[in-house]
């Protein structure tokens, strides 16, 4: 017989809120100014993400950082719709190039880190359409059981999990009724 998964919230809205203010002037602050950003927002949610990021950046720095999304699936190594990497790099994109020469460090931006695979798949696919000077990785939460050496430069909260739990992200931008992060399991 199989469990019910219990839904226990460990982000309201107002969390997620703070923690994304939080992690927009930490990316400000290590970048030295809002010029020659660029953000990545690996689908699915990561593009809401990094437009929220983008916008509290607007709002405090009245700088337009530019965000474009990412489906990372044809580059995935561990799922089904992965395609050889070969025929990866012939998918077209142009929505990733070129981004204005002024840019200099392109944020990936994703809701939660695991394994690193998601990671890895978004730095393939990044480095396919152009090499940044720098990346730098952002997630809203890192739930750790790290299958690749993969870390994060900037977090909004580490919520640490069994490897069989699972951690929801609900978005109004998606359709839900609230904004909030749960941990089932």
């Amino acid at each position: 017989m199989e469990a019910t998964l219990s839904p226990r919230r460990i982000m309201t809205a107002d969390d997620m809120r703070r923690a994304l203010v939080r992690v927009s002037h930490e990316i400000v602050e290590k970048h030295g100014g809002a010029h020659g950003l660029a953000f990545v927002g690996i689908e699915r949610r990561g593009p809401a993400i990094a437009r929220r990021l983008a916008d509290a950046i607007e709002a405090r720095e009245g700088v337009a950082i530019p965000v474009v999304p990412l489906d990372v699936t044809p580059y995935r190594d561990d799922r089904d719709g992965a395609i050889d990497p070969d025929a990866a790099a012939a998918i077209p994109a142009p929505h990733l190039r070129p981004f204005d020469p002024a840019v200099t460090t392109v944020v990936l931006v994703d809701d939660v880190l695991f394994t690193g695979r998601t990671a890895r798949a978004a730095l393939d696919a990044l480095m396919d359409h152009g090499r940044p000077a720098a990346v730098r990785l952002v997630v809203l939460i890192d739930r750790g059981h790290r299958e690749l050496p993969i870390r994060p430069d900037h977090v909004g909260r580490n919520v640490p999990t069994a490897r069989a739990e699972r951690i929801e992200t609900r978005l109004r931008e998606e359709g839900a009724d609230q904004d909030e992060v749960v941990l089932l399991g």
